[in-house]
């Protein structure tokens, strides 16, 4: 839920005392991965919280045999959910004849499945699927969060032209982005080889508040599939 969390709903999601989940909670805010968005309300994940929890997720998914039961492995999106979305996926971007209509496709997917804005690079241009998706979502009531996504938009082409993110996946978390530092979103994105360029991207923009493990391993494989496609 896009709201604070506090102490008396942890304490009856965890079975254990209100004053345990206090005092952890009260250890994480020192250690600035939680903060209190004001007086008298619960706790909120920051960015650094947020990128904490991304590294172990990526760290699990490198190494899927670290994990000691099932039940965790679908905690993190390994699912027979997600493993239909990776076969979705496959097969409708498999299908496109067109190099540009696969890469679109992929895009529409992404913000089907992820509920986020997808986006993908064809050549020198940035295409964009989902805008009332994202805006959909609660982070989004005030005008001022919408008008600084809008303005990341206008500038991410240029700057993944100029940046060339290197890794395979690259996460940006809030104020992470190099452009639209307060927008308070994340950028999600996988870069891939195509005929366009061998610097092509393909991925999501959404709320800092999301589902990191399949939105993760969903971009990975949309990345992966449109490198072995096309």
């Amino acid at each position: 839920m896009a709201a604070p969390v506090g102490s008396v709903t942890l304490a009856k999601l965890f079975d254990v005392s209100s004053a345990t989940i206090r005092a952890e909670m009260a250890r994480l805010e020192v250690l600035g991965l939680i903060a209190q968005p004001h007086t008298s309300a619960g706790r909120i994940p920051t960015d650094a919280g947020y990128r904490f929890y991304v590294n172990s997720l990526t760290e699990q998914q490198e190494n899927p045999t670290d994990f000691s039961s099932m039940r965790e492995m679908k905690m993190l999106g390994r699912g027979e959910s997600p493993k239909r979305n990776v076969h979705a996926l496959e097969v409708r971007i498999s299908s496109q004849e067109r190099t540009d209509y696969a890469i679109r496709t992929a895009v529409d997917m992404l913000a089907e499945l992820t509920g986020n804005l997808g986006l993908g690079t064809i050549g020198d241009q940035l295409y964009l699927s989902g805008i009332s998706r994202l805006f959909a979502q609660p982070e989004f009531l005030d005008n001022s969060r919408i008008q600084s996504v809008a303005k990341l938009l206008d500038n991410l082409e240029p700057w993944l032209r100029e940046a060339r993110p290197g890794e395979p996946l690259n996460i940006f978390i809030g104020h992470e982005n190099p452009i639209g530092k307060a927008s308070g979103v994340s950028l999600i994105i996988s870069k891939f080889r195509s005929p366009f360029s061998d610097n092509s991207y393909i991925g999501v923009l959404g709320p800092t508040r999301q589902n990191y493990a399949e939105t993760m391993r969903l971009v990975r494989h949309a990345g992966n599939i449109l490198e072995n496609t096309l």
